[in-house]
């Protein structure tokens, strides 16, 4: 009888273990989605029948964080989603399990994707200013690493830039309000939102758009396995972006509907430009790797050949 139990129980397991990892239908994908404006040509092409249109399925996930996110990733029951160069390098710092194959977002000249602002009572103006004093931020993550990377390519020295963990960011943005965080690098649009409240920017990436970015990815094996498909994605993709660039106003509805852009900026806030078919670079990804090598986070290096692949979505 003892037998019989155990070998249930394997039974059980097993079960539970094979229910965790969906396996991916031909011609279909579960992309995770969060609540960020990366992931406006996902909502676009949905809605205007793109993926139908390249002979796909495509079933967008709600992910509220980009732990939860994690968390669906890791159980396997997405295939796909848009993630950073520091995330993905962490990805892979075992074995290859995600590839990137396209950008989803970059910043242009006249589009920031990062800002490092201060706080409008903390009289702080310049990068100077910001010299040892705490910038909030998450830790271990694009925010931080980008933190970094543009006060140093700004002249900071990196002994000189401190950060503060402040895994949220509306806590980030409303310590920043109250003045009681004298500085914190926000994303966009939420950085625009800090600033019609009166914080003010010291830099972005404007300046230095090589350091940000962010990338459309997918699990390797359905990479491997579903090439046709991952090619009608991202064609799907790019017909979408085109169409927002074409026209900017069109898209308050989805914008609303999805949260993608506070309330208080509808009507006034500019969508930002959607990138061309385009990967990041080897540079890219091997200074996200060399900063989490510095910080302890990571000891193998990920090979760029294996994170980040080339896809012709005209093919």
């Amino acid at each position: 009888m003892r037998g019989l139990k155990v070998i249930l129980l394997l039974l059980y397991i097993g079960a539970v273990t094979l229910g965790g990892c969906r396996k991916a239908e031909a011609g279909a994908l579960r992309i995770a989605v969060l609540p960020i404006l990366d992931a406006l040509p996902l909502y676009v092409a949905k809605a205007e029948g793109y993926f139908a249109a390249h002979g796909i399925k495509v079933e967008l996930i709600p992910a509220a964080s980009a732990a939860e996110r994690d968390q669906l990733l890791q159980a396997g029951q997405i295939d796909g989603f848009i993630t950073d160069l520091v995330a993905l390098a962490l990805y892979n710092r075992e074995s290859p399990q995600v590839v990137a194959v396209r950008y989803a977002m970059v910043p242009t000249a006249d589009f920031p994707q990062f800002r490092i602002l201060a706080a409008a009572q903390s009289g702080i103006t310049t990068v100077e200013g910001l010299r040892g004093v705490p910038i909030g931020v998450s830790e271990g993550t694009v925010v931080e690493y980008v933190t970094h990377r543009l006060l140093e390519a700004e002249g900071l020295p990196g002994e000189a830039v401190v950060t503060l963990a402040v895994p949220k960011i509306a806590d980030r943005m409303a310590l920043l309000g109250a003045g009681e965080l004298n500085a914190a690098t926000l994303p966009e649009p939420l950085a625009s939102l800090a600033m019609q409240q009166g914080a003010v920017v010291i830099t972005d990436d404007t300046r230095h758009p090589e350091i940000s970015c962010s990338v459309y990815a997918f699990r390797k094996i359905v990479y491997a396995q579903q090439p046709r498909t991952v090619r009608a994605f991202l064609a799907a993709i790019d017909q979408a972006s085109a169409a927002i660039n074409a026209d900017k106003n069109r898209w308050n509805a989805l914008l609303t509907e999805k949260g993608l852009v506070p309330a208080p900026l509808l009507g006034a806030y500019t969508l930002p430009d959607y990138p061309d078919a385009a990967i990041p670079t080897e540079a890219q990804f091997a200074d996200a790797v060399t900063w989490l090598q510095a910080t302890g986070r990571l000891t193998q290096a990920p090979a760029y050949r294996d994170s980040v692949v080339e896809v012709d979505s005209r093919r």
